[in-house]
């Protein structure tokens, strides 16, 4: 991880099958900074993260990629979560038969590499250490990961692999949705308290009340799959008060939508 994490993200377009879903967008986030990206339904906020991970479903069609200036977009899935970036699905997959613990403790050691694993008891520390930050029961290390998890255990499983990886980027996709107030601010605590210099957060999300907790430097609107309007966070709560047809008709845009699922 370089001191200053950098994720740089010029012109990029990206589509499935032949529809085009990314059309010139342009970020870029610095280690220290939170950033949110707001927007209707079908706008391409869910594209981006898929994209930026490396999901198979997307193509890249144009535009570039660096994370601390390296070709992200030349990576494979994995060279990407080693390179420091990390994404907190909006639906996380069950896997049965794989315990949480061993999940999380293979995945912080395929990140950490050969020769420079944790050690199993260093691991167990850590882990309990972050659960009860997360108010999670000591019972979740020994399930099956996500198997049988309702919406909230799953999306604080999300932040609790965020919290071990420790990741230079992190990329969290609706990670409020479905949750109640309770779950809300635990799930908040724990991004919190990883923010330093040393990370950088994209936090896509529909809602203001997330952002009343996790307070962020930049705003972004995102529509017709770029972004169109930045700001800062009186941004997100004119959003939540007027709605985005102020921003439609500022810039003269008449459907915002790209894909309905997207």
């Amino acid at each position: 991880m370089t001191a200053v994490p950098h994720l740089q993200i010029k012109n990029l377009r990206a589509k499935i099958e032949d529809k085009e879903i990314l059309k010139g967008l342009n970020l870029e986030i610095k280690g220290g900074e939170v950033h949110a990206i707001m927007g209707p339904n079908g706008t391409g906020k869910s594209t981006l993260a898929s994209t930026l991970m490396g999901h198979p479903k997307y193509e890249v069609t144009d535009g570039e990629v660096l994370i601390n200036d390296e070709d992200l977009l030349e990576m494979a899935v994995d060279e990407r979560a080693r390179a420091g970036l990390f994404l907190a699905m909006q639906y996380p997959s069950e896997i049965s038969g794989v315990t949480n613990s061993d999940f999380l403790r293979s995945a912080i050691n395929a990140r950490r590499g050969e020769g420079n694993e944790i050690s199993l008891m260093k691991f167990i520390r850590e882990m309990d250490k972050k659960m009860n930050t997360l108010e999670m029961d000591e019972s979740f290390s020994h399930r099956y990961l996500n198997e049988g998890f309702s919406g909230g255990e799953k999306k604080r499983n999300e932040i609790l692999q965020m919290m071990l990886l420790e990741p230079a980027i992190c990329i969290l996709d609706e990670i409020d949705s479905g949750l109640d107030i309770d779950a809300l601010k635990i799930v908040a605590n724990g991004v919190n308290e990883m923010r330093s210099a040393d990370r950088g957060f994209l936090i896509i999300t529909h809602y203001q009340r997330l952002l009343n907790y996790v307070k962020p430097d930049f705003v972004h609107v995102m529509m017709q799959g770029r972004i169109v309007k930045s700001g800062g966070p009186e941004l997100a709560e004119r959003l939540e008060a007027e709605g985005y047809d102020w921003i439609k008709e500022e810039l003269g845009i008449e459907d915002e939508t790209v894909n309905a699922n997207v």
